[in-house]
């Protein structure tokens, strides 16, 4: 192990937390508001660099890395196309739930539809947070911590006995984090670790092509440019990892679940000060995604050259960190690893504690007491204590991880599906009609949900996963709207303004949106036969 290197590691953590601590103590949360959504008043540097630390972690860095070393570049369409998503929720997503004041994003079903299908909606999140986000963060950073410092070996453990303690000390470092702060106290750190990505993600890259170049970067551009070029090439064949095609089907999909229903990302944007501060801060995040191949992908492609033959595909990324890196830039790669890990499990934990607490314990005691004013002390500390239990299932499934079929990565995407698109289609459905009925909503999410994990666990129907989602998405939609125009509503639904956040929109957006597109296509381009990969 490098001791140097874990030094730096700690040094650097040290000052984060003591930076973050510093601003807790300032500014503690008193209120369920200020818990959960930072009193409502981050700027768009602070909301831009929460939406990409979130998105960023050792999920991606394991999992990409490794895709781009087996297979090609296909992965980093989830990244780029992302850049048109996130352009689509800004623009049309986020009025209506800063219009609508709410905290959660299924709170616009139960305005649009019915409160149990809110609930059921909110049922499904969780589930999906437990089951799957949340162990999954704390499975990926663990690994890459483990393979950066080679813990198993030092203390001549097994693999899975390491990744059992170490997302232990993820979960509950990660858990303390949240249950002190709130979200504030993430958005500080997560400001910190920006930066510390930028330069330590940057550095990987740039040693790793001098070490290839054996000393020379322009050499070591010239072998990855000249040898295996297959691997440089983004636009996928049908036997590729991700075929080019499932970018205009199932993958907008999830990607505009993503980053404007998944309640984890867009609690990001819903603690802007108002709209203005949000659309900025969405673009920010997409700026970052269209450079997160350097960080997250271009170092797969160097290990291909390094590396001609891994046993473990999953430790591409930590390897190569270990190998090339000086002992101050491991320890900061270590940091932000560890701090992205952090940050995406504290999102997972603050919006899950968010979707529990708001959408099914608040109306449950509403109901109960018979009255509308809940004790704002009460609601915060129900949110820690579920906080608590979430974490326990993410620490006793995390570890299991290791045995799933096709790796952790195959697991994330596969049962995400289940839970992703279908909450997009009955959020989407509730935007553009107006007299659907909630029972529509409701037969739709069951019949998608059973036809979709059928697909996936009892029977092969030879189709990428993503084009299996978009045809039960379009299938479903059809079905919700035959019942709809059986069964109409009595009223057609009306938009109420429940806010008083500023709602007035960037006015420079349009031009920043266009210059996001045209860098998303070059990139697609840069990497394919007719650039890189030729």
């Amino acid at each position: 192990m490098n001791i140097s290197a874990l030094l730096f590691f700690l040094l650097f953590n040290g000052i984060i937390a003591l930076v973050s601590w510093k601003k807790l103590f300032r500014e503690k949360s008193k209120t369920s508001e200020e818990y959960f959504l930072g009193k409502r008043n981050l700027g768009f540097v602070l909301v831009g660099s929460l939406l990409f630390l979130t998105n960023i972690n050792g999920v991606q860095f394991i999992g990409e890395n490794e895709s781009v070393y087996t297979n090609n570049m296909t992965v980093m369409a989830w990244g780029l196309t992302s850049v048109f998503a996130m352009i689509i929720v800004s623009e049309f997503f986020m009025p209506i739930y800063l219009r609508g004041g709410f905290i959660t994003t299924p709170d616009f079903l139960e305005e649009r539809f019915d409160s149990s299908t809110k609930t059921i909606v909110s049922i499904i999140f969780l589930i999906s947070y437990l089951v799957n986000m949340l162990p999954t963060v704390l499975y990926g950073g663990a690994v890459v911590f483990n393979g950066i410092f080679d813990f198993s070996e030092i203390i001549g453990i097994s693999n899975w006995s390491m990744l059992c303690i170490l997302t232990c000390v993820f979960g509950l470092i990660g858990a303390t984090y949240t249950l002190l702060g709130g979200i504030r106290v993430v958005a500080v750190s997560d400001s910190l670790l920006g930066i510390g990505l930028l330069i330590g993600g940057l550095s990987l890259p740039y040693f790793g092509l001098k070490v290839l170049g054996s000393g020379s970067l322009q050499e070591g551009l010239r072998i990855i440019l000249s040898s295996n070029t297959s691997h440089l090439n983004a636009i996928g064949k049908s036997t590729d990892a991700i075929p080019f095609s499932t970018l205009f089907t199932g993958m907008i999909l999830v990607n505009l679940n993503y980053w404007g229903m998944e309640q984890f990302i867009v609690q990001r944007t819903l603690s802007s000060r108002n709209l203005a501060e949000s659309q900025k801060g969405i673009a920010l995040a997409a700026l970052g995604k269209l450079f997160a191949p350097l960080i997250i992908n271009l170092p797969g492609i160097i290990a291909v050259h390094l590396y001609p033959r891994i046993a473990n595909t999953a430790e591409v990324f930590p390897k190569l960190a270990g190998d090339v890196l000086p002992p101050i830039l491991v320890g900061l790669v270590a940091s932000v690893i560890f701090g992205a890990t952090i940050t995406a499990f504290n999102a997972g934990l603050n919006s899950s504690s968010t979707l529990f607490v708001m959408n099914i314990y608040k109306p449950y005691l509403q109901k109960k007491s018979q009255t509308s004013t809940i004790n704002d002390y009460q609601l915060v500390r129900i949110g820690k204590r579920f906080q608590l239990f979430a974490t326990l299932i993410a620490l006793c499934i995390a570890p299991f991880i290791y045995f799933a079929k096709g790796g952790f990565y195959t697991y994330l995407q596969m049962v995400g599906g289940a839970f992703s698109v279908p909450i997009f289609m009955v959020i989407f459905i509730g935007f553009i009609t107006k007299k659907l009925p909630a029972i529509a909503v409701k037969i739709g999410l069951f019949f998608f949900v059973i036809c979709y994990v059928a697909s996936q666990l009892l029977f092969d129907t030879g189709i990428h996963y993503l084009h299996v989602l978009a045809i039960l998405f379009v299938l479903t939609s059809c079905i919700m709207l035959i019942i709809g125009r059986l069964f109409p509503q009595a009223e057609a639904y009306r938009p109420k303004e429940n806010s008083g956040i500023d709602i007035q929109p960037w006015k420079e957006r349009h031009y920043f949106h266009l210059i996001l597109l045209v860098l998303m296509v070059l990139v697609f381009i840069l990497f394919s036969t007719l650039g890189i990969a030729s």
